[in-house]
């Protein structure tokens, strides 16, 4: 980071501050766009709360709701990491304290890891006199993620920063525009599938010509939703690098897959590593009577499972409150 960049981030002097923040699910890879694509999910998420502290520090207070076994050791723990990168970069003096809020299950392919990172970030930046912008957060995102995930990729923080459809590479985020009325159905059964070993279901030899199928449907939905064009997706919303490999993974997962598509869905697959699945839809209506079809597709494998219906266009993290204190 640039010195310009680091002198205009100077933290407010002899100040208590907090501030509360959350962040949304996400719908990883989105099929195509393995590591590079993703979009949020409006229904579910993490916050954060996070306090100045004269310590030169980031300590983990607490952790409450859906998921409690998380390391309390903030290099261990993917907001205490994000926030560590964070006061690296810009030479911060003080300190972070955090207490994590979860809302999203581990294991469950909805970005629960990336979410609390982003959520803390989210509320730090808030704590500086003049905040980043949500494109400068992407780097300490991706740190605190790779604690979690092993790598630095950036499918589900990436749309949590700036809110729906977002292509996300090494070093730029990219929002894509999606038509508003398009909906997303993300079903999420009652079982864990930990992402280190959804990632080892990959390995492997792949075929030249998977690649080169796998980059043309990519292209095809890319294009499709800039261009508002259902009849593109359709074409271009199937998998056939990941998917194979993983779907073994997810009891029922071909009927729950099937289930989308008899309700008319331009595609679906799995959500980042699972064992959450997904179908896109151009009416919301479609996308409700489908999540149906596929919650029941589920408890015929034997799962119970949770029903969220989002535009893909979903939401951002959002700060909620910021305290000062003289």
């Amino acid at each position: 980071m640039n010195a310009q960049l680091v002198e205009s981030m100077s933290v407010l002097p002899q100040r208590a501050l907090s501030a509360h923040a959350e962040s949304p699910a996400s719908v990883g890879n989105v099929g195509i766009g393995f590591d590079i694509l993703g979009h949020s999910v409006a229904g579910a998420g993490d916050r954060a709360e996070v306090r100045r502290i004269d310590e030169p520090v980031v300590r983990i207070a607490a952790i409450h709701g859906c998921v409690d076994a998380l390391p309390m050791d903030a290099a261990k723990n993917t907001a205490g990491m994000a926030l560590m990168a964070l006061r690296k970069a810009l030479g911060l003096r003080h300190g972070f304290e955090i207490v994590l809020h979860k809302g999203i299950a581990l294991g469950s392919g909805m970005g629960g890891s990336a979410a609390s990172c982003v959520a803390a970030l989210v509320a730090a930046n808030a704590l500086l006199e003049r905040p980043l912008p949500a494109e400068s957060l992407y780097g300490f995102a991706l740190e605190g993620e790779a604690v979690a995930s092993g790598g630095r990729h950036g499918d589900n923080v990436g749309p949590m920063l700036l809110g729906g459809l977002v292509l996300a590479t090494r070093d730029r985020l990219v929002r894509v525009p999606v038509p508003e009325h398009w909906h997303c159905a993300l079903v999420h059964p009652h079982m864990v599938l930990e992402t280190r070993k959804a990632r080892a279901a990959l390995a492997g030899d792949y075929q030249l010509g998977e690649f080169v199928a796998q980059s043309a449907n990519l292209a095809l939905v890319l294009a499709g939703c800039y261009r508002g064009e259902a009849a593109l997706v359709r074409d271009g919303l199937k998998d056939v690098l990941v998917e194979p490999r993983r779907a073994p993974l997810i009891p029922g997962f071909n009927r729950v897959k099937q289930a989308a598509m008899d309700h008319r869905a331009l595609g679906a697959s799995i959500s980042g590593a699972g064992p959450s699945v997904f179908g896109w839809f151009e009416q919301r209506d479609d996308a409700l009577k489908a999540s149906a079809a596929m919650s029941a597709a589920f408890a015929e494998a034997g799962l119970d499972s949770d029903v969220l219906v989002s535009p893909i266009n979903g939401p951002a993290a959002t700060l909620i409150d910021a305290t000062r204190k003289a």
